[in-house]
């Protein structure tokens, strides 16, 4: 019988649990490297030191130190990255990287403004804890549990230890939710003790977000933040949002009892006023921005950070809309702009002062802005994706220079080519890329055609000798597929990435090409075991399990069999009508078949004890508790015949 557990269930930040052992050492920078690297001091503005001035104002604080679990494992070391403080930028890191990992290496509590506290730098995201009346109200409590507890406690240490009344979920990303039993439990919110507040749409993205391609967006992942690689200064020194994501890590979801719902909406929490501003299908499918009029204090949840945000992030997502994203911008500018005093965010450090706020919203929205409307005139110009991209090098001067507008999270080559996804689709237009080669047939025929693997590694060797190491990337690519097992072709294409990784702005661009390099020389790290986080896969409801079940038939294995089943969850009182045609399962809630092949009744909590494997289907079949008429053999085997997802599959190599 298959598992049903759903491995990267809104895990997709969550990479950092399954460290390679002892990974192979970076190798050092080349001259190239370094003069390239070199040349960006003097590109930005690197005297202006008031982001370094902002980001330690107000630290009642510091953290750090190390977070660790139940089992005594470390879920957060801040001491890791202790090679970054005081030091300039190696020639293995790009100076405006290392100047972001700088200011995210400033962590612990910090007064945003009196009643108003932040907590930055125990993951990858803030937590925001405003004094009311009587009690706490957090907003965003970090991805889990013993990094948002570790951060309370040290709120506690400096303030009066008030409960906390209500916790906001700004939106539906699991850095912004995953900690909540860290901080408050579920049975004070079932007392309404504790609200717990969100955006209309909040739980289903948040749970669904991740599920059908989590095993992908899993993997991918594990490049983006860089999970595999030391922390140093030729591995991992930032995820361009913050630091990085927790290890060993206990994530969590307490379902909303309070939803936002109007465009405006203004609510009373412990004599603290808020005015939800919803900002839906901008970073995240379900946001919300909250302006606190009596503390002149404006949250701008994810939505205006200090950096270039993704459009459409490395690790897979749906893309999002720019165009959207600057409106809503606007919108907050305008109803905003003239009344913050003070603006935060749920990453970074804040802004303050009017005049700054204003310059702050206007570019952020003009650079989302630009994405879209530029991008869009080069396609009605006939320019396809990559071309795209070469010829929009930079922001117009004004934003390029801004250091918030930066290419740390996501980057200008890569939104504009998301951009064009979103209107044009994968296809350029070119009917010779229409339907390409795969990568293996491709490299054998590329490599043939160049002379053979010793005419493409002398080509490659010459384009790194000077430099060329986009090109010597694109021809050890081929070689690499056509001939995974040649040794030279992996050493020099792991060494080329390397060094492109050591000249990206990008952290996500650094983390990936060092991934590459590092996957290249090692192997692909055996995936290992572990749970799924509990409350997410409790939140699935059974339209998502069915969802997940189909993208795990093989169809073409199945396509003769032909099934239909009805499937009765008595402790929810919901029917569910299965039809499997064509290898293909489609369901129908709230529905039956008059003739069915298989009826199914179990409860849901059954289904969810299966899903964490507590048990398994086959047993509970067995002693009863699932009920089974008819056809039972037929529903076992395609059950027992799943695809399981391949956690750690290759991306450098075929």
């Amino acid at each position: 019988m298959p598992s049903f557990r759903l491995s990267a269930l809104a895990l997709a930040l969550i990479v950092s649990s399954a460290h390679a052992e002892a990974p192979v050492a970076g190798k050092p920078a080349t001259e190239i490297t370094r003069e390239r690297n070199q040349a960006w001091l003097q590109r930005l503005p690197f005297s202006d030191r008031a982001d370094f001035d902002n980001a330690r104002r107000g630290l009642i604080e510091p953290f750090t130190g190390v977070v660790e679990n139940a089992e005594g494992q470390p879920v957060w070391n801040r001491m890791a990255y202790n090679f970054l403080d005081g030091n300039d930028a190696p020639a293995s890191v790009n100076p405006s990287l290392w100047r972001m990992a700088q200011l995210n290496n400033i962590a612990g509590l910090f007064e945003v403004r009196e009643r108003v506290y932040q907590v930055r730098g125990l993951d990858l995201s803030n937590m925001t804890i405003i004094e009311g009346d009587s009690g706490l109200i957090l907003i965003d409590p970090l991805i889990s549990t013993e990094t948002a507890r570790a951060g309370l406690e040290l709120y506690y240490k400096h303030r009066p230890r008030k409960p906390v009344l209500a916790v906001i979920y700004s939106h539906s990303h699991v850095d912004h939710f995953g900690g909540v039993r860290g901080v408050i439990n579920e049975a004070d919110v079932k007392a309404g003790k504790v609200q717990v507040i969100a955006p209309e749409g909040f739980y289903e993205h948040a749970v669904s977000e991740n599920v059908l391609a989590g095993p992908a967006m899993m993997r991918r992942a594990q490049y983006m933040y860089g999970a595999l690689l030391p922390r140093d200064e030729r591995g991992q020194v930032d995820s361009g949002l913050g630091k990085g994501t927790p290890s060993n890590a206990t994530v969590t979801l307490i379902a909303p009892t309070v939803l936002i719902s109007k465009a405006l909406e203004t609510r009373s929490i412990d004599g603290v006023e808020i005015e939800f501003q919803l900002t839906p299908g901008t970073e995240a499918p379900a946001e919300m921005n909250m302006y606190f009029p009596q503390f002149k204090t404006l949250c701008m949840a994810e939505n205006a950070t200090h950096t270039q945000h993704n459009v459409l992030t490395l690790r897979g997502a749906l893309v999002r809309d720019s165009k959207v994203w600057a409106h809503y911008l606007d919108k907050a500018l305008v109803r905003y702009g003239d009344k913050a005093e003070v603006l935060f965010a749920q990453h970074h450090w804040p802004t303050w002062g009017g005049s700054e706020i204003r310059d702050y919203l206007a570019d952020q929205r003009d650079m989302y802005a630009f994405l879209d409307s530029q991008t869009l005139r080069l396609i009605n110009q006939g320019l396809t994706p990559t071309e795209i991209a070469a010829r929009l090098e930079s922001l117009p001067p004004r934003l390029a220079s801004k250091w918030y507008s930066r290419d740390y999270y996501g980057s200008l080559s890569h939104n504009v080519r998301a951009v064009y996804q979103r209107y044009m689709g994968f296809y350029d237009g070119n009917p010779a890329n229409l339907d390409p080669l795969p990568p293996e047939d491709a490299g054998r025929r590329y490599v043939a055609a160049m002379g053979g693997a010793e005419a493409v590694l002398l080509n490659a060797r010459q384009a790194f000798s000077v430099g060329e190491y986009r090109w010597a990337a694109q021809l050890l690519n081929h070689l690499v597929f056509a001939e995974p097992n040649n040794e030279a072709a992996r050493e020099l294409q792991a060494d080329t990435l390397e060094q492109l990784g050591y000249q990206s702005e990008s952290a996500t661009w650094r983390n990936v090409y060092l991934s590459g390099a590092l996957e290249l020389r090692q192997g692909v790290t055996e995936a290992r075991s572990r749970n799924g986080a509990p409350d997410m896969i409790r939140a699935l409801t059974p339209s998502m399990f069915f969802d997940y079940l189909a993208v795990r038939i093989d169809a073409m294995k199945a396509a003769d069999e032909d099934l239909l089943i009805n499937w009765r969850f008595t402790d929810l009182g919901e029917d569910y009508a299965l039809t499997l045609r064509n290898g293909v399962l489609t369901q129908r809630k709230d529905s039956r078949h008059a003739q069915a092949d298989i009826n199914v009744s179990m409860t849901k909590a059954l289904l969810d004890r299966i899903a964490l494997k507590e048990t398994g289907f086959l047993k509970e079949a067995t002693i009863g508790d699932i009920e089974i008429e008819g056809g039972r053999l037929k529903l076992l085997k395609l059950l027992g015949g799943m695809d399981e997802p391949n956690p750690q599959f290759n991306l450098v190599s075929p």
